[in-house]
C-alpha cells in the first residue's frame, strides 16, 4: 500500500503521523530526498527533530511552510 506505514500490521496513513523520515516525506510532499536533507540540514530549522542521527520532519509545520514558499 503506498503512502501508508504498516507497524505490527497496523495502517497508519502518512496524514496522520505527526513525524515523517524523509522518505515518508518524499511520498507524501512530493519532493525528493536530496532537496529534502537540503531544506533540513539547518541547526535551527524549525521542522525538523533530531532522534540521534535520524531526523524526522514536523508534517504541519513543514506543510505551513511549504505553503508560505513561491519556490524551493
Amino acid at each position: 500500500m503506498k503512502g501508508v506505514i504498516v507497524i505490527d500490521k497496523k495502517y497508519i496513513p502518512l496524514w496522520e503521523k505527526a513525524n515523517l523520515t524523509l522518505e515518508e516525506a518524499s511520498m507524501y510532499f512530493g519532493i525528493g530526498k536530496n532537496k529534502l536533507r537540503e531544506l533540513t540540514n539547518s541547526d535551527s530549522c524549525p521542522y525538523v527533530i533530531w532522534c540521534g542521527n535520524k531526523r524526522l520532519i514536523k508534517r504541519k509545520l513543514f506543510s505551513e511552510y511549504l505553503e508560505k514558499m513561491y519556490s524551493i
